[in-house]
């Protein structure tokens, strides 16, 4: 976890990535080789000089670290489950040699549900993991799906941090046009998951969870009304959409702009957003540009705000 005397003096970045030789090389042997419709030579060679100084430029006190899209379910359990123990290790190390700089949201290998329950229990027990991360759907199976509810559970039980990242969906070629997934499927599989989390009832039944919703929620903002005013055509009142939305946190991720923010804050008060930078699958330039962006369109004290809010969040 986070301390608090380790957020004095700048930004906590809840929605930061890195990555391995290793793991690229397993994601494009299994057929990521261009990752979620990108360019191949997009995949980013993570070191932790380069980001720590990016971190300091740009005012960064913690990063919070995590593998991105597409995560570490191929299609193949077993291959799953050594991989999230081997990206697990490596960012256990990664915090060890740099305290206070980074954490860890620790990998699972879902839909493999014993297998996500005994990573999660030595994430946290054994190498410290301050939350997990999921993808938007593990593999067609969405927040509210009954092979995840196990997990859940777990995670609930342990009032953890779950931070979501939206993947690409299944059956994706029939729908995305032929563009990287990335441009705007992303967005509507994070609204899709977090609707199945809320519909399906999850989210009243474990309320414990700390769940982190990225990229100023996708476009879950624009469509909340929509599915406020539709959700009784499946046959019941209950749990209300809005009150779901606003126990939710939100990250500041993506392009920003004074629309997508103003949406934003209809579904969220000020002390559930946080800070996101998507390094470094984000280039360190746009890194610095979006700060920028956010320094002139959010309220003075944003900064401060957002570390307050990542600080309540991650305590243990």
């Amino acid at each position: 976890m986070v301390d608090r005397h380790e957020l004095a003096g700048g930004l906590v970045d809840v929605h930061a990535h890195f990555t391995t030789g290793r793991y690229i090389e397993a994601a494009s042997a299994a057929g990521h080789r261009e990752p979620d419709g990108m360019p191949g030579d997009y995949w980013p060679r993570w070191n932790a000089g380069e980001h720590l100084d990016l971190m300091d430029q740009a005012g960064i006190a913690t990063a919070m670290l995590s593998i991105s899209s597409p995560g570490v379910h191929f299609g193949d359990a077993a291959a799953a489950r050594e991989l999230a123990r081997e990206v697990n290790d490596a960012g256990a190390e990664i915090v060890r040699a740099h305290p206070g700089r980074f954490g860890l949201f620790a990998s699972l290998p879902a839909p493999d549900t014993d297998a996500a329950l005994a990573e999660a229990a030595r994430a946290f027990d054994e190498l410290g993991a301050a939350g997990v991360i999921l993808m938007t759907n593990s593999r067609g199976a969405y927040l509210g799906d009954d092979r995840l509810t196990p997990v859940l559970a777990e995670l609930d039980r342990r009032r953890a941090v779950l931070f979501l990242h939206p993947t690409s969906t299944e059956g994706h070629e029939h729908v995305d046009g032929g563009r990287p997934r990335p441009m705007i499927e992303f967005l509507f599989d994070t609204a899709r998951t977090i609707v199945d989390f809320i519909l399906s009832g999850a989210a009243r039944r474990f309320p414990g969870l700390r769940v982190i919703v990225p990229h100023m929620g996708g476009v879950l903002p624009l469509v909340a009304d929509r599915v406020e005013l539709l959700r009784s055509v499946t046959g019941g009142a209950d749990p209300i959409v809005f009150e779901s939305l606003r126990r939710l946190y939100y990250d500041l991720a993506g392009a920003p702009n004074a629309a997508q923010l103003t949406a934003l804050r209809s579904i969220a008060a000020p002390d559930r957003l946080v800070y996101g930078s998507d390094h470094a699958w984000t280039p360190r330039e746009v890194v610095l540009s979006t700060l920028a962006r956010l320094d002139a369109l959010e309220p003075a004290g944003w900064r401060a705000q957002t570390t307050r809010n990542a600080g309540a969040l991650l305590r243990p």
